[in-house]
């Protein structure tokens, strides 16, 4: 074993131990009882963390600020909450270190969240959370939480139907999605070369010119998919099966809605850069990949059809992340949580309003 391959391995380890360290603390907080929130919550993040959580919670610093305004209505509306985590990974990405998770936090919904009434059943809130970690504690939390699909589990459901089918996540087809162990430090690397390689076809495609269904089918994003590929999408998009399904129920009718910049992938991410979007974190570990930004999408909402929507001509940034499973050589399933409350109200549509007026009209 040469220097480097040695000191991958090394790291290797070290990321490993960093996610056995981690998640139960994770698992541990969501299953803390009053008296012992604030001991778990310490042992994780360091006071001055930082916390950018799903709207309508947004940004802030601290400890005691995400404590009061985040994490106490969640546990108030869950009192019962466990975790369930079907994707845990970590990797290096410009010197930071990441730990990434994807799942739901479960429990009987027993008071109401964000104005969504409580039902006094179970429900799953689904989650997508990006950590970054600095001698063992975090030090920014990136956390995104499907509040629109807790209203549809509540029946307050604010859209008009989603083109893709509406339903839980399911974990990993291969079902190894929480990577405790160390991984080959070549598979990561692939893993990530092939996430941004099909992400450098979505950016080179001619979307001005040629925007059919023809040319997504067509275009070179077929030599990475999966033949029964998943691609699970949040709350109001929905779930998509096969390439053309994926065309079909979200990506035309995403594309034709927001116009986004053309070009190379280089020269899609700068001019994102210059409008302040773009990834905090791409990381390869084993089969899995994941990248994310906050914003990492910037775009025109210039076309009809989204969600409902007729165009506003303003511009959006969309708070996304991805979780890939490379499988057989390809991309098999993908998982995106994104801010939609966040978009939607950046087009001048407050969901949250919508479902609450929908609500008195029951009354």
């Amino acid at each position: 074993m040469d220097g480097e391959t040695g000191s991958q391995a090394m790291r290797a380890e070290a990321l490993a131990s960093l996610k056995r360290d981690m998640w139960p603390k994770l698992r541990a907080l969501a299953e803390a009882e009053s008296g012992t929130v604030e001991a778990a919550l310490s042992a994780l993040a360091r006071p001055d963390a930082r916390f950018r959580v799903a709207h309508p919670f947004n940004e802030m610093s601290g400890v005691p600020a995400f404590l009061a305004n985040v994490w106490t209505p969640l546990k108030d509306a869950l009192p019962d909450m466990e975790r369930r985590d079907s994707i845990l990974v970590a990797g290096d990405f410009e010197g930071r270190t990441y730990l990434a998770a994807m799942g739901h936090y479960c429990g009987t919904f027993e008071r109401d969240l964000i104005g969504i009434p409580a039902t006094g059943a179970p429900v799953q809130l689904r989650c997508g959370e990006v950590y970054r970690i600095e001698d063992g504690r975090i030090v920014e939390a990136n956390l995104l939480w499907d509040f629109i699909d807790l209203m549809r589990q509540a029946d307050c459901w604010p859209l008009p139907s989603s083109l893709g089918m509406e339903a839980m996540w399911p974990a990993p087809i291969t079902g190894d999605g929480i990577v405790l162990a160390a991984t080959d430090p070549a598979q990561s690397a692939a893993s990530i070369a092939q996430t941004l390689a099909m992400h450098a076809t979505l950016a080179g495609h001619d979307d001005r010119n040629s925007l059919t269904r023809d040319s997504l089918l067509a275009m070179p994003q077929r030599d990475h998919w999966h033949p029964k590929m998943m691609w699970y999408g949040p709350a109001g998009i929905g779930t998509t099966r096969g390439l053309a399904g994926f065309v079909d129920h979200h990506q035309l009718p995403f594309r034709i809605a927001f116009q986004r910049p053309q070009g190379s992938f280089e020269e899609v991410m700068a001019e994102r850069a210059r409008h302040g979007a773009g990834h905090y974190v791409r990381i390869g570990d084993g089969p899995y990949s994941v990248t994310g930004g906050w914003p990492s999408v910037y775009a025109i909402h210039g076309g009809g059809g989204f969600c409902g929507t007729t165009p506003t001509n303003r511009p959006v940034f969309m708070r996304v992340m991805d979780f890939y499973l490379h499988h057989e050589g390809l991309i098999r399933e993908n998982w995106v949580p994104l801010d939609m409350l966040h978009l939607f109200q950046q087009m001048g549509y407050d969901v949250l309003a919508r479902m609450k007026a929908g609500l008195k009209r029951r009354l």
